[in-house]
């Protein structure tokens, strides 16, 4: 079912489903798996190209050399741009905790405050997958097998999908879209 809120329409799946990312079980496999690199904007690539030699510490270093040789994004099969990947695997700006859980340079580099952005939104919203059209945007939810034990977390902790990304939401649409409607996401 789907849910018009001012020009997005948003599938009713984000909130009936439940979802709370639980790293200790999936190891952070949305860095390494899938068949392209993070969805882009624009904007993100050049806040990325602009704050790269911030962000390098913090990679890992055949992260750093792909990006050295290649740049930090690709053109996907829709033509947009997403970030560039290791040997077509994992995301170029992905790196492993002492936990052995992959994680993000990007964000790594904002919460020790060398940078003033966080990841991708496009990696800060999942699993909700934004797609654009003339004249709306479709907000879905991604169901993605290695994201299993997110959705066990989630049903366990009984916490729809757009609660845990309240932030995310905030950040790319605005309080008042989170807001709209009259549904309660308290």
């Amino acid at each position: 079912m789907l849910l018009e809120i001012k020009d997005k329409i948003v599938s009713t799946q984000i909130f009936e489903e439940e979802f709370v990312c639980n790293l200790s079980a999936c190891k952070g496999a949305c860095c390494v798996e899938g068949d392209a690199g993070a969805p882009l904007t624009v904007e993100e690539v050049g806040l990325i190209e602009d704050s790269l030699e911030k962000i390098i510490p913090f990679m890992k270093e055949d992260g750093v050399k792909t990006v050295k040789e290649q740049g930090v994004f690709y053109m996907d099969t829709e033509n947009e741009p997403v970030t560039i990947l290791i040997n077509g695997g994992a995301c170029a700006f992905s790196f492993e905790d002492e936990n052995g859980i992959t994680k993000c340079a990007i964000e790594k580099a904002e919460a020790e405050k060398t940078i003033d952005f966080k990841k991708p939104i496009s990696c800060h919203l999942y699993p909700i997958r934004v797609k654009k059209f003339n004249a709306f945007q479709a907000l879905n939810y991604d169901r993605w097998s290695i994201c299993s034990p997110a959705c066990q977390l989630g049903k366990e902790l009984k916490v729809p999908v757009f609660r845990f990304l309240k932030e995310p939401i905030i950040r790319k649409f605005g309080e008042e879209f989170f807001n709209e409607r009259g549904i309660v996401y308290n």
